[in-house]
């Protein structure tokens, strides 16, 4: 889940690549890029709505008797998009507790 958050704040700062530059190594050191945690939230959302669009449409295009779509392509989209759903009601949960610890603390 971690890595792929990281890989989604990678696309939101239009990183292409997981690969550190040159200057880096050598040294000279660049400020990290500051990452917006709403944007990097609705990427990863985005990608489970399309994940599940995606296999929606193969299971229509399936069962409407398309050639080109075989029952293991689809239960495999079928399978992501309930995995990548899963996984993101988890990050709310986690999400919805660390906000109620963080408003019963006594300042």
């Amino acid at each position: 889940m971690v890595a792929q958050l990281k890989a989604a704040a990678a696309r939101a700062q239009g990183a292409q690549s997981d690969v550190a530059p040159i200057d880096s190594i050598t040294g000279s050191e660049k400020p990290a890029a500051r990452v917006d945690f709403a944007s990097v939230l609705k990427n990863s959302l985005d990608e489970v709505n399309s994940s599940q669009d995606k296999a929606s449409k193969m299971s229509q295009s399936f069962s409407m008797g398309d050639d080109n779509i075989n029952l293991s392509d689809v239960m495999i989209a079928m399978q992501k998009a309930s995995i990548s759903f899963q996984t993101s009601v988890q990050v709310r949960n986690k999400l919805v507790s660390a906000y109620r610890d963080i408003m019963t603390m006594q300042v």
